[in-house]
């Protein structure tokens, strides 16, 4: 168990000492840190390897999945992988003090508005070690500090690559206390209570879980709970990339919050393009579950029932549902749908604006796999997280979410008096920037 306070006390600190470093520092530590971890792959590998004993025993006992594993697994491949990712984030802008907006209030009395860091971050997060380098190095590039709590299934792991970080930033010059990792489940909730240190918990699990967090602390959440993402093919899609897309977003990586869980189809194409579809789905593997006229066309698959609609699956399983419209489709999304990710399969531009307009998600894809929903490809360098609420940040989180603003003003003695009164200065509010 960790001493929480003593944790957020000297986040507080350090992040007072960050703010005021040069960009230039803390891209220092950012390649540093890569060079560490590459530098260290066999001390990885080997706690590495401890915590998947232990996951191993766990999915056994029926204690977390098993799809947790192939997230918790660790490979040479993989810590490059991690270390190039980290050195990507480093050559972002610098996204502090830029001015976003500038405005004459009068003569010689300009208000400017700044990007800033939020502050003190804490993150808690699945089985996944590389989502600790991630939100580690996208935290020191936009000056925030980050308290960290991983799954205790990767506790070694996380702990070894908490150690190499640190290191690196001392190294580098930057004040200890930048990055911290909690240790024990019962830190979170003494985590949850100091509001007064937190500026933003970002969690990142299952439906229960987020909740959970919203339910139990006054601190600002910024998360998503489930990835019920959908695959529509409208009447006027071509059925190759129809079926490629299926696949792709299905099966490239079924473990994660952007693969589908449902696949819409026009009832014009249905018959012409389900056999291929679901042809190739059952090559994968992959268990479907069909509405009724789905189980006419195709019947040697399971059928659904209204759960599966509003079910993430996190496994080798897709329903199936034929729809009457596009406005059919977007119905079902908007209705059963997390505001995740969604994509639409169309050689109609009309059918495809529609689309993008009208599906309430963070991201909407136009003839492309909801896999491309990542931080990553996004060109963010990396995500802190995927958001579904509309406040402050949507979908994938880069550095843009973690950057706040503050307003100043630039004058020469003015006092409001002289803007008050019988005689009163007007404003000017002229928009310069």
């Amino acid at each position: 168990m960790s001493d929480v306070s003593l944790i957020c006390d000297q986040a507080l600190n350090s992040f007072l000492e960050l703010v005021r470093l040069h960009h230039e520092i803390r891209n220092r530590g950012l390649k540093l840190i890569s060079r560490k971890l590459e530098s260290q792959v066999n001390e990885i590998l080997e706690a590495n390897s401890k915590d998947l004993k232990v996951a191993t025993k766990m999915v056994e006992d029926g204690e977390i999945a098993s799809s947790l594993l192939d997230r918790l697994k660790l490979d040479e491949s993989k810590i490059k992988d991690i270390s190039d990712g980290v050195i990507a984030v480093s050559k972002l802008e610098d996204p502090l003090n830029k001015i976003q907006m500038t405005t004459m209030l009068d003569e010689a009395l300009q208000l400017d508005r700044l990007s800033c860091p939020i502050g003190v971050i804490a993150a808690i997060f699945e089985s996944r070690p590389d989502a600790l380098v991630q939100i580690a190095s996208l935290c020191i590039k936009s000056g925030n500090v980050v308290i960290l709590k991983g799954g205790q299934e990767a506790f070694n792991t996380n702990l070894l690559l908490t150690q190499v970080i640190t290191s690196a930033l001392i190294d580098a010059g930057l004040p200890k206390g930048i990055i911290q990792l909690l240790e024990g489940r019962k830190d979170v909730r003494s985590l949850l209570a100091r509001d007064d240190a937190i500026d933003l918990l970002i969690p990142r699990g299952g439906n229960d879980f987020v909740r959970y967090i919203k339910e139990n602390s006054n601190i600002p959440v910024l998360g998503h709970t489930d990835g019920i993402c959908h695959l529509y093919i409208d009447a006027d899609a071509d059925e190759e990339m129809s079926v490629n897309l299926t696949i792709d977003s299905k099966t490239q990586y079924p473990g994660v919050c952007n693969a589908i869980e449902t696949l819409l189809i026009h009832k014009d194409v249905s018959k012409k393009l389900l056999p291929s579809i679901l042809k190739a789905l059952k090559e994968k593997n992959v268990e479907i579950r069909g509405c009724k006229k789905t189980l006419s066309i195709f019947p040697d698959i399971n059928q659904a029932s209204e759960t599966d609609w509003k079910t993430e699956y996190l496994d080798l399983i897709i329903s199936v549902r034929i729809v009457e419209s596009l406005e059919d489709a977007i119905s079902h999304i908007n209705k059963y749908g997390s505001r995740h990710t969604d994509s639409i399969v169309t050689n109609n531009e009309s059918s495809a604006e529609k689309f993008s307009l009208n599906v309430d998600s963070a991201s909407v894809m136009l003839n492309a796999s909801t896999r491309f929903a990542d931080g990553f490809r996004y060109g963010f360098g990396a995500e802190v997280g995927i958001a579904t609420d509309k406040i402050h940040a949507r979908g994938p989180m880069g550095i843009e979410g973690l950057i706040t603003y503050k307003y100043r003003i630039i004058g020469n003695g003015q006092c409001v008096s002289e803007y008050s009164g019988k005689n009163a200065k007007k404003f000017l509010h002229k928009k310069i920037l």
